[in-house]
Formats: C-alpha cells, sequence, structure tokens
C-alpha cells in the first residue's frame, strides 16, 4: 500500500472532523445535563425518533404520517419555543474557554479563600450590608468584568467589607472573584425572569444572583441588608437563610478540581422568603 501525502491528508482530515463532532456532543450532553429543560427536550426527542422506527418496523400508517409531520416541522418550534435555553447554551459556549482561565489553586491557597470570603459574610451579615458576591469557575466573567470597575486585589475579608460598606459608592453592585483574586466591583448582573410566585418579593440582589446562575455555573452568595440572612445560587437554583457551615462545605466541595475527593454537603430546604429591597 502507497502512502501518499493525498491519502494522509484525507486521514487527517476525516479525524478532526470526527474530533470535532464529539467535542460538540460533549459539551452539549454537558450543558443538556445542567439545564433541566434542555435535558427534557432531548429525551422527547429521542422518544419522537424511536416511535417513528417502531411504527416503521410494525407499519402502523396513521400514528406514522403524523411523526413525520412532527419530525420535519418540530425543530421550528423547538427554536420558538426554547429561544431563550438555546440562547443561553450558545452564550455559555462563547464565554467557555477550552484552556485554563486562571491559575489553578493550591489546597492551601482555596482554604484561604474559602476563609476569607466566609469572614466577610459573617461580618458583612451582623452589620447588615448588603452584599452580591459572585465566583467564576469553568464559564468565563469576563463581560461583566469588562463592565466593572476593576479591582485585581487579594481576596481578604477586610478588602470584601471595604467594597460593600455602605457609603461606598460600589456597594450596590457586585463582585466576582477569579481564583484568589477580586477581579472588579460593582459589576452588573442580569435579573432572573424566572421569578416563581414564591419569589416575587424577591429584591434586586437576589434577582441578580438567581439570574447570573441560571446564564453561568457561578457561584453566588449573598447578604441581606435588611435581614442579615445569607443566600445562595448554584446551578439555577436560589437557597435562602443557608447557614455559615453549609456555605463553607460548598465553598469547599465546588471550588476543588474535579478530580479531587468530593466531600459530603447538607441539602438545604428553602424556607420563607422575606422582602429584599437590594
Amino acid at each position: 500500500m502507497n502512502i501518499t501525502l493525498s491519502s494522509i491528508l484525507i486521514i487527517l482530515n476525516k479525524t478532526i472532523d470526527i474530533i470535532l463532532v464529539w467535542v460538540l456532543i460533549y459539551y452539549a450532553i454537558k450543558n443538556f445535563q445542567e439545564n433541566v429543560k434542555l435535558s427534557m427536550l432531548i429525551k422527547g426527542v429521542v422518544f419522537v425518533v424511536i416511535l417513528k422506527l417502531i411504527a416503521s418496523v410494525f407499519g402502523f400508517v396513521t400514528i406514522g404520517v403524523i411523526l413525520e409531520y412532527l419530525i420535519m416541522f418540530g425543530p421550528i418550534a423547538i427554536i420558538v419555543i426554547f429561544q431563550p435555553e438555546i440562547r443561553m447554551l450558545l452564550e455559555e459556549l462563547g464565554r467557555k474557554k477550552l484552556i485554563g482561565r486562571h491559575k489553578i489553586l493550591s489546597v492551601d491557597e482555596r482554604e484561604k479563600v474559602v476563609y476569607e470570603i466566609v469572614s466577610s459574610l459573617e461580618a458583612l451579615r451582623k452589620e447588615r450590608y448588603g452584599a452580591l458576591i459572585v465566583i467564576e469557575r469553568n464559564v468565563s466573567l469576563s463581560d461583566y468584568i469588562d463592565k466593572a470597575k476593576p479591582v485585581y486585589g487579594d481576596v481578604t475579608s477586610n478588602l470584601l467589607q471595604c467594597i460593600f460598606f455602605k457609603n461606598n459608592p460600589l456597594h450596590d453592585g457586585g463582585v466576582i472573584i477569579q481564583g484568589d483574586k477580586i477581579a472588579c466591583a460593582g459589576a452588573v448582573f442580569p435579573t432572573s425572569s424566572n421569578i416563581k410566585n414564591s419569589q416575587k418579593r424577591l429584591g434586586t440582589r437576589h434577582r441578580a444572583a438567581l439570574g447570573i446562575a441560571e446564564e453561568t455555573d457561578a457561584l453566588v452568595l449573598v447578604a441581606s441588608e435588611e435581614t442579615g440572612r445569607l443566600s445562595m445560587a448554584i446551578k439555577g437554583e436560589l437557597y435562602y437563610n443557608v447557614s455559615i457551615d453549609d456555605i463553607r462545605v460548598t465553598l469547599i466541595d465546588e471550588l476543588r478540581p474535579q478530580k479531587e475527593e468530593a466531600v459530603e454537603v447538607k441539602n438545604w430546604e428553602e424556607e420563607e422568603i422575606y422582602e429584599e429591597n437590594k
């Protein structure tokens, strides 16, 4: 068998093609798993395809015709109905970096970051200072950082308290943490449009926390200016009246590299929502 440059280029072309398809499938499945609506959508599509195959094998004419029209016009309906979810998926893929976004923290560095964040929340809660802390993970938050006030200082309890001090002009916005650095302050985030009836009285901070947690994989912490209660938003869900211990354990677990062993995290129960004006 003669190996020519042409045959090598053909093999290389097909290999790259297959790799790109698998990369696309990998990221699609990963995002479907993190989004309940999209995962239900893909299950429905698989069900329709299987049903169509069964109808073809057994000669079910009527159901076959119906499924054929459904498959033909279904994509248009999916684009219309799931437009927000599809847009969110594409935005998330666009913000993701295939290579590391910032340095990987050592165990000691990560524990120090967690300690400083938890210490700041304890102090902010006691003083009744409102706070919104967004911790970047896999999805880049550079779009929000670029529009906020740059800080790029070490994560310390004192610095976080200074930022959220009532007389500081930046206290109404959010802080974004990248690794062991406070990237910016005064960041503005989109508010959630998926507010449940029980969440109608949520204030701006909590709506923004839920909004950024729905659009990205960020871990978001909120301190209430009115009640002193702490909340946490993660994976599109907002949890109220979360204890300091729960926050500490969750931070340790969620900020660790995936290869490290996970720690057990408590389940939170949603409690009565108190009116938040910030």
